[in-house]
């Protein structure tokens, strides 16, 4: 079983996919240490990414989400904003992923960044990932608002149904 957790930067990703990863003992990826090194000079720079320039990492990550599928299966955080994004993870899979949506206002997520250190994205991207985002059909939507305990609990509740 592969579960990405998707959502816009500050959505809190990382920290709901490290405790599922936890809870439910499947290996935890996060998609950030997947980027070019020119990528994340460009979001530190505040430019947002182009579909060109996230084709290579959505095709790597591609590749890695099959392995992981043979194997152990994985947690990945991965912002996966678009459906054209998802159906690139997707497309080298013979299962379906499960997707858990973190939904979270964008004022909330604009505190959240400005309270980040040491993170890569730059605060003026927050606009253009909310632009972007066409929030999945399939999968689960979950307020990113509410405690880990409480997401991971709905999480947790949702996969095993």
């Amino acid at each position: 079983m592969v579960i990405i957790i998707m959502g816009v930067t500050a959505s809190g990703k990382s920290t709901i996919a490290k405790a599922l990863s936890e809870k439910i003992n499947i290996p935890y990826y996060d998609a950030d240490q997947y980027h070019s090194q020119e990528n994340i000079l460009k979001m530190s720079e505040g430019i947002p990414l182009t579909d060109e320039d996230r084709k290579g990492w959505l095709e790597n990550l591609s590749v890695e989400i099959a392995k992981w599928q043979q194997n152990e299966g994985a947690i990945l955080a991965c912002s996966a904003l678009k459906k054209s994004y998802r159906q690139k993870l997707q497309s080298k899979s013979e299962l379906p992923i499960q997707w858990i949506y973190l939904r979270v206002p964008q004022e909330i997520i604009q505190e959240r960044i400005e309270a980040r250190k040491n993170h890569f994205m730059n605060k003026s991207l927050v606009s253009s990932q909310f632009a972007i985002l066409e929030p999945p059909e399939n999968g689960y939507t979950v307020d990113g608002t509410n405690s880990t305990e409480k997401i991971i609990e709905e999480i947790t509740n949702k996969i095993k149904s």
